[in-house]
């Protein structure tokens, strides 16, 4: 069984069971949400466009790591157009059937977000085309030779996809999205702010520095930021006032492992595995993969992003390979 990692930016059972809080937590609008200015420029002029014509906004394609708000933006779009948005994903969505069923039940205007689109089987995906261009519909009723093809009347509603790997989106699905946008991954300074929003919203009081040092922590990445919040102040209420002070900070990151510049042992063990039997020289996905026990996969989509971030490790023709800045990190 898989090692769960506080750092890990997928969604794990206690955000599951804490919906409730994420949705107080996620930002409602384009002034509570914090960072990614760029994306929100382009997106604050295409909306303004879209309402002003009275039509929906073009379809929109968010690309980037996990946890830095992709679903959180999609959200933030349907309000601030004001209009219906109704949440699916691409495994969700396993025959024909169920997408005409969800796209046959939207409203004028309405926002369809799907998450990990890459997902979608290409049966699917050929319904989705002719819905996203023409808003049309194209079913079969019957079967062998009494069976005909009815094309039904959609109404105009917007597809936002999400998705951690566009090369694995067929071309033709690509390009029916008019705004193509990635998130990047945010500054310290970004991530500061989101943990004393978070914090205040949780009612609970955490001084500036705790912010700071949990920001640093992070990831860079708006998810691991709350995880981190809430089992430090988890730690405080258990061993403290309640406050999340340096102090507390400290202790509750010592004891999840979390060095200062955010990485688990996981991170540190696949590191230290590499430098050992390889040195210098270059290592494969697939290699690294059998050294951690872990899927290629998860390697390429939750390990290798932030370490390439912050210049731990960097890819080279024949492979990855880490860095002197690293070695230096984890005492190698």
């Amino acid at each position: 069984m898989a090692i769960q990692r506080i750092i890990d930016t997928n969604m794990d059972e206690d955000d599951v069971n804490e919906q409730l809080i994420e949705v107080t937590l996620r930002p409602q609008s384009f002034d509570d949400y914090i960072g990614q200015e760029r994306l929100k420029k382009n997106l604050k002029l295409a909306i303004e466009a879209a309402k002003k014509r009275g039509d929906p906004i073009d379809h929109v394609l968010l690309y980037g790591p996990p946890g830095l708000g992709k679903t959180t933006m999609a959200s933030v779009i349907a309000n601030e157009m004001g209009v219906g948005l109704r949440v699916t994903a691409g495994p969700a969505i396993e025959r024909a059937g169920d997408l005409a069923s969800i796209l046959t039940n939207l409203q004028d205007g309405d926002i369809l977000f799907i998450d990990e689109i890459h997902r979608l089987g290409r049966a699917i995906e050929e319904v989705l085309y002719s819905a996203m261009e023409d808003f049309k519909l194209d079913i079969v009723i019957g079967k062998g030779p009494a069976a005909r093809s009815v094309r039904l009347d959609l109404p105009k509603f917007t597809v936002i996809g999400a998705t951690t790997r566009t090369g694995s989106l067929a071309a033709p699905l690509r390009d029916r999205f008019g705004h193509l946008y990635r998130l990047e991954f945010y500054t310290p300074e970004e991530i500061a702010q989101i943990i004393s929003r978070a914090a205040n919203i949780l009612s609970t009081k955490i001084h500036p520095e705790s912010a700071e040092a949990l920001s640093h922590r992070a990831r860079l990445t708006p998810r691991i930021a709350n995880r981190l919040l809430k089992r430090v102040r988890d730690y405080a209420d258990v061993n403290g006032d309640g406050i999340i002070d340096t102090v507390t900070t400290n202790q509750a990151l010592a004891m999840m492992e979390i060095d200062e510049m955010g990485l688990d042992p996981a991170d540190r063990t696949m590191l230290i595995s590499i430098i050992e039997n390889y040195g210098d020289n270059p290592v494969g996905l697939n290699t690294i993969a059998a050294l951690t026990g872990d899927e290629a996969s998860t390697i390429e989509d939750f390990y290798e992003p932030y370490l390439l971030q912050i210049g731990f490790i960097e890819r080279t023709p024949r492979g990855r390979r880490v860095t002197l800045k690293a070695r230096k990190h984890v005492g190698r």
